[in-house]
């Protein structure tokens, strides 16, 4: 499996809204970093993704405008757009920012070893 094969699995593992659809491709001594806080290691993360999960029913989550700038048989990162929508207060809501994932090669497996998702700066008037 490639980092661009782990990277799509994690993804569509996450709109299965379960940790354990996306546990084996997040490294355990991981780091993410949220607008809600940072999260180091399998529970912290798994805590802030359930938290998640809670507050936006029916949340649906998908990555585009990807570009991998950095690759070498050892690790590799890759920027993007992410952008979600899902149901809030029974009212449907969407968002975007920005993300960055790094993965690294453990044995014959990628896994992620640090996900950055942040809002957008704001646009100049």
């Amino acid at each position: 499996m490639t980092p661009q094969d782990t990277l799509k699995r994690y993804e569509a593992g996450l709109n299965q809204r379960s940790w354990d659809a996306i546990a084996e491709f997040v490294s355990e001594d991981a780091v993410f970093w949220f607008t809600s806080g940072s999260h180091q290691g399998h529970a912290a993360i798994r805590a802030a993704c359930e938290r998640t999960w809670a507050s936006i029913p029916e949340e649906r989550y998908w990555l585009d405008k990807l570009v991998w700038i950095a690759a070498s048989d050892a690790a590799a990162s890759c920027i993007y757009r992410f952008n979600w929508t899902g149901m809030v207060d029974g009212k449907p809501v969407a968002g975007n920012g920005r993300g960055t994932t790094v993965l690294r090669k453990q044995g014959d497996r990628w896994l992620i070893v640090h996900e950055h998702l942040s809002r957008f700066p704001p646009t100049p008037d």
